[in-house]
């Protein structure tokens, strides 16, 4: 079966008890706070305050500065360097909540920046995982920050930051404890880089469990790898309410998704980036990844529910309300890479409650949240079967007919750099090393190929922002095709008999791989590119799409990539676009969006030009840049806005490879 599977249950009284959970959060975004990682708990990053607009941004200044790991919390330690703080902080209950990189929960206050409390219990235990965010929970009267510490989640009080005993065990609930693990895959470690969303009274949980092989039974033959379940948490108490599964077991819905029993042995699948949720429905929304082996499914047959879905739980009980699967058996390491974004759209003169998964492979998948049948058709198109030995191939992948593909999603020739005749004849030739193939086009054993837009390319954990006001969708796209193909691994103990023999990227040039070389005469500047792309640009665009529609309006480069290049600064090219993962912010009036990080953590397969350090406001119905301005450094998570006693401000977390990394808060003044 290719299709979704769908069993639409919305309980009337469930309903009505989170409604008013729904209008308090709408009060509180009214009051000028920022309660969710992405503003709202669909994840829109918008905000109606307009204090700051077209016709005075051009005044912005910084305002403050702190550091990701304020001297409160390194206590005496040096700041780290890098540009890899992911993080995004909440601004709730006159405090700025923020976790930092040293590990405790921080809160700053929201006008200038200075530490106001510090969570001084914090383990610093073992475990990993980027802080991209913290959850938040009030009932009116108590109000609590939901926070990731090594293996553990904790319960702070938001006012004075201190740990409620009683939550859990000793304060704090061990993730490596499951109510139920499978006999091949006792948990001994817990990595995450989702974090806690609370929807009603749950804690929703997502992370990456790992397995203690030490520990498997005695005849017992270890899993390939421990199954990523989703689980509810009770956010007064921390007692366990449920758990999903993400890899079915034996008996349960989508099971015989995996031929051959294969679910018993194969893990991942649970989301690695952020989640969503509709309020009043009481339903959470999870960007599921792939299962175990990114480009090999040999050892699991079958199309692999949950794997690479859309999956709607009821989060008062875990139960699956419905599913969307976005690729069916993923062996290009295609995960749904950013949370699912709640809109309201209206569509042929009818109102749709809606939700909108990104994707690397660069379409938009946009469904009823309600029911998860597409808004618009999905076809199941016929797919090509690769060449690999013991591979196990789908017939056909879901093809959005609305929106279009927002991203290249096939390289020729006609796509390849055009700066000049002798750098075109260059790329043509270099090209004729490798196969370009279509989306979806299965990598080879016996020749290399080259996807696009790439497994950093389209979208990823940056997402994108919608406008409730006008319908408008703004996401941040990359173009980065890579070369690949697959290979009998060297190691022989592996038990995957093939497996992608290294990626390279069209335009990384970080690595010894096939680019256009610049001048070989002439010096270029410390963290300059040495080479070309070879592709045409943009290489990060900005993409507006209506989504009353489904049509895309405008699309602009985000950036001047390799424009000043010694061997194209005399072209006097306009901007070509920056690629990495730039996070938009959308107000009453205008586009907020940087460039994105660099730094000696940042992804290996983002070219060494990728990012940048300018921050700037766009005109949100033409795409022109109405303000920028350089930040200290590149902007590393999704920027924010809220208002204090009158004042709007705009903060974000920049970091870049020669300074460590830190918050910047922007206003007028």
């Amino acid at each position: 079966m290719y299709g979704r599977f769908a069993c639409a249950l919305v309980g009337a009284a469930l309903v009505g008890t989170l409604a008013g959970a729904s209008l308090l959060d709408a009060q509180q975004s009214q009051a000028g706070d920022w309660r969710w990682y992405g503003g709202t708990a669909g994840g829109q990053k918008y905000s109606s305050l307009d204090q700051i607009n077209a016709g005075n941004v051009r005044n912005l200044r910084i305002v403050w500065r702190q550091a990701a790991a304020p001297a409160e919390v390194r206590q005496g330690r040096p700041a780290p360097i890098g540009g890899n703080f992911q993080h995004t902080p909440l601004m709730v209950g006159g405090l700025l909540l923020m976790r930092s990189e040293a590990g405790p929960v921080t809160a700053l206050d929201p006008t200038t920046g200075k530490v106001v409390w510090v969570d001084g219990k914090a383990a610093s235990a073992p475990g990993s995982g980027r802080s991209r965010g913290i959850g938040y929970w009030t009932d009116g009267q108590d109000a609590r920050v939901l926070a990731l510490d090594g293996y553990y989640l904790v319960a702070l009080n938001a006012k004075t930051g201190g740990r409620y005993p009683d939550f859990g065990d000793g304060g704090r609930v061990d993730l490596r404890v499951y109510a139920d693990p499978r006999p091949n895959s006792p948990i001994g470690g817990y990595s995450w880089t989702s974090f806690p969303v609370v929807v009603g009274n749950i804690i929703v949980m997502a992370g990456v469990p790992s397995i203690d092989r030490e520990k498997v039974p005695a005849g017992v033959t270890p899993a390939l790898d421990a199954p990523g379940d989703i689980r509810g948490y009770d956010v007064r108490t921390g007692k366990l309410v449920w758990t999903f599964h993400s890899v079915p077991r034996a008996g349960e819905f989508g099971y015989d998704t995996w031929l051959n029993n294969s679910a018993d042995i194969n893990g991942g699948v649970g989301p690695w980036s952020w989640l969503t949720a509709d309020e009043e429905l009481g339903y959470v929304y999870l960007p599921m990844q792939a299962s175990t082996n990114d480009f090999f499914g040999g050892l699991r047959p079958g199309n692999n529910l949950f794997a690479n879905s859309v999956v709607c739980l009821d989060a008062r009980t875990g139960k699956r309300v419905w599913h969307f699967q976005t690729i069916h058996h993923d062996i290009w390491d295609f995960d749904n890479p950013t949370g699912p974004v709640l809109v309201d759209m209206t569509v042929d003169g009818r109102r749709v409650k809606a939700v909108v998964q990104l994707t690397k492979q660069a379409y938009a998948y946009v469904l009823d949240r309600v029911t998860g049948q597409p808004i618009w058709p999905i076809e199941e198109k016929p797919m090509p079967k690769g060449d690999v030995p013991g591979e196990w191939y789908s017939p056909t992948q879901p093809i959005p007919t609305k929106p279009a593909g927002y991203e290249l999603q096939n390289l020729t020739t006609d796509d390849l750099i055009d700066f000049t005749p002798e750098l075109r004849a260059q790329a043509i030739e270099e090209m004729g090393k490798y196969k370009p193939v279509p989306v979806f086009t299965p990598a080879s054993a016996n020749h290399e190929i080259v996807m696009t837009p790439g497994t950093t390319g389209g979208s990823d954990w940056h997402g994108a922002g919608f406008d409730p006001e006008t319908g408008m969708f703004y996401i941040s796209a990359t173009r980065n095709p890579v070369h690949t193909m697959m290979a009998k691994p060297a190691n022989p103990g592996t038990p995957f008999a093939y497996n992608r023999k290294g990626e390279g990227s069209l335009l990384n040039t970080n690595l010894e791989l096939p680019f256009m070389d610049a001048d070989p005469t002439k010096a270029l500047a410390p963290g300059a590119p040495s080479r070309l792309p070879m592709t045409k640009p943009p290489y990060g665009s900005i993409v507006a799409i209506d989504m009353n529609k489904g049509d895309i309006v405008w699309r602009v480069p985000n950036g001047d990539g390799p424009r000043n290049h010694p061997a194209l600064k005399h072209l006097n090219l306009p901007p070509l676009g920056t690629p990495n993962r730039a996070s938009p912010l959308v107000t009453k009036s205008l586009l907020f969006i940087g460039e994105g990080q660099r730094g000696p953590n940042g992804p290996p397969r983002i070219p060494v030009w990728g990012g940048g350090k300018m921050f700037r406001a766009f005109d949100k119905a033409k795409g022109t840049v109405v303000w920028e301005m350089e930040l200290p450094g590149g902007t590393s998570g999704n920027p924010i806005t809220y208002m204090v006693n009158g004042k709007q401000y705009i903060v974000v977390a920049v970091g870049w490879d020669d300074m460590s990394a830190e918050l910047v808060a922007l206003a007028l003044p």
